[in-house]
């Protein structure tokens, strides 16, 4: 059998196997650049499967050729081929980006722990996104998270631990949450498969135990996803974990765990639970209006600029919920449409935030001005991502938000309330964007303010990522594509 068809096996054992190696590296510029290598060959593993899954579709692979549902099978679709590009994607974008952020972060001596950590993450969300057993789904998920707490405690500020805890916490009844909901499922069908979890729900007399499963899992996942109300993990955890970490988890973190609830929710229990489509409806509808307003008011009140993006990240979860809740093909290839945007346009904004953060003592308002003169192409860069967190056109947050628009409309009074509070928040995102491009551009500069652009490498990344925001602005088929196909399959309308 050849490597390349291997892949799918390769995505999760490539991080996983180099983060020991790294431990054993204790020299920082080794075991940077082997967790690099290691992240940057697990996006180019991703690249592959994607244009394999555009060219052929879904792609499965049974583990030790024991095929399902007795062996292990990992399964890419559409859906999972594009968050496995935003893991991947941001991984080796911060890797490559922050190792110069991290040397006032991080101490020298620890950071081969840190970057061996990194690559735990790093596996543990492949291993979600690929995987097609629900238990292995929490496997991954308790993997990648003891490694998450990890490295937002490496933050310097000692709020770091404390954020870290309330995250430790948060996750861990999310986790059980959703491991509770699995045992009954299982109970009800003795199957821990995908694909067979569907056919035998079906055949089961008595489902209100299956019911029961779908509210425990659907609660755990929001919770682990950050939606709101059950978002008070995110904004500390986001503000005060090092700053090429932040920019990681905010571009992908969540978007795994919305990406496993839609899974489980669309393909095993919608597809079975008549009663299950209005309970989903009925809990994620109103929990996304009020994530983006109560999201976008907050961080129009934000004098940090790390603690306003984390808000507006609970904003933009909204929005993606908003669409998946509609569940329609067009709500839901908005929704995971902006997915993708949203991860570009929020990557590329902390990226930048790390940049400045090398030459201001805080990341606050009044810590940053004039620093636009200062640091021309980081700021340039900023303005481009804030302009597509926004939605302007040209930009790829214009794509998916016009997306989402269009989907609002077709849904009568409902459509129309929601409309407007997604051109309400849209418009705080204005602002609040504004206010940070004023103050970086007109305001006036702290006493002792140094001079000097972000390094090198750091600038590198942020205007590839600011570059895809309008590439993918202007030319969206891909994500699009991979969105559309990905709402046929949840929907039951073609084949996974």
């Amino acid at each position: 059998m050849s490597l390349t068809a291997q892949l799918p096996a390769l995505q999760v054992i490539v991080p996983l196997l180099t983060a020991p190696l790294v431990m054993l590296l204790r020299a920082p510029g080794l075991s940077w650049a082997a967790a690099t290598a290691a992240s940057v060959m697990s996006f180019a593993i991703a690249v592959a499967l994607t244009a394999e899954v555009l060219s052929g579709g879904s792609i499965s692979y049974a583990m030790g050729n024991w095929p399902g549902p007795y062996g292990i099978v990992i399964h890419i679709g559409a859906f999972g081929s594009m968050v496995l590009l935003l893991v991947t994607g941001a991984s080796a974008v911060a890797l490559v980006s922050g190792r110069e952020s991290l040397g006032s972060e991080v101490p020298a001596d620890r950071r081969h722990l840190f970057y061996a950590a990194w690559l735990i993450v790093l596996a543990g969300l492949a291993g979600i996104t690929v995987t097609g057993d629900a238990f292995n789904v929490f496997v991954f998920m308790e993997i990648s998270s003891l490694a998450s707490y990890i490295l937002i405690a490496a933050g310097p500020d000692r709020r770091a631990l404390t954020a870290t805890f309330k995250y430790l916490i948060m996750g861990t009844i999310g986790a059980t949450f959703y491991l509770i909901g699995v045992g009954l499922v299982y109970m009800m069908t003795g199957t821990l498969n995908f694909a067979d979890m569907e056919v035998r729900i079906a055949e089961v007399t008595d489902q209100r135990p299956i019911l029961v499963a779908a509210g425990f899992i659907t609660v755990g996942l929001a919770l682990k996803a950050a939606v709101f109300p059950l978002h008070i993990w995110l904004p500390n955890a986001y503000t005060f974990a090092p700053h090429i970490v932040t920019a990681f988890f905010a571009a992908c973190s969540t978007k795994v765990a919305i990406y496993v609830l839609l899974r489980f929710d669309f393909l095993v229990f919608q597809a079975n639970l008549s009663e299950h489509v209005n309970q989903f409806a009925s809990f994620l509808l109103p929990l996304s209006l009020l994530g983006i307003m109560v999201g976008s008011a907050v961080a129009v009140l934000e004098n940090s600029l790390k603690r306003l993006l984390a808000w507006s990240s609970v904003a933009q979860i909204g929005y993606i919920l908003l669409g998946a809740g509609l569940s329609t093909h067009a709500g839901l290839t908005a929704s995971v449409t902006h997915m993708f945007n949203h991860a570009l346009a929020k990557g590329a904004l902390f990226l930048a935030l790390a940049g400045m953060a090398m030459h201001v003592d805080k990341l606050l308002f009044k810590d940053i001005g004039g620093i636009g003169r200062r640091m021309p192409w980081t700021t340039a860069a900023l303005v481009i991502a804030g302009a597509s967190l926004v939605g302007i056109p040209g930009t790829a947050g214009f794509v998916s938000k016009w997306l989402l628009l269009q989907a609002a409309f077709q849904e009568g009074t409902f459509g129309m309330l929601a409309v407007v509070v997604v051109v309400l928040s849209s418009l705080a995102a204005a602002y609040y964007i504004w206010r940070i491009v004023e103050q970086a551009y007109f305001g006036k500069p702290v006493e002792g303010a140094t001079a000097g652009e972000a390094p090198w490498p750091l600038l590198a990344g942020l205007w590839l990522v600011a570059i895809a925001n309008i590439y993918f602005g202007l030319a969206p088929q891909l994500p699009v594509t991979l969105a559309e196909t990905a709402a046929t399959n949840l929907l039951g309308l073609a084949p996974q």
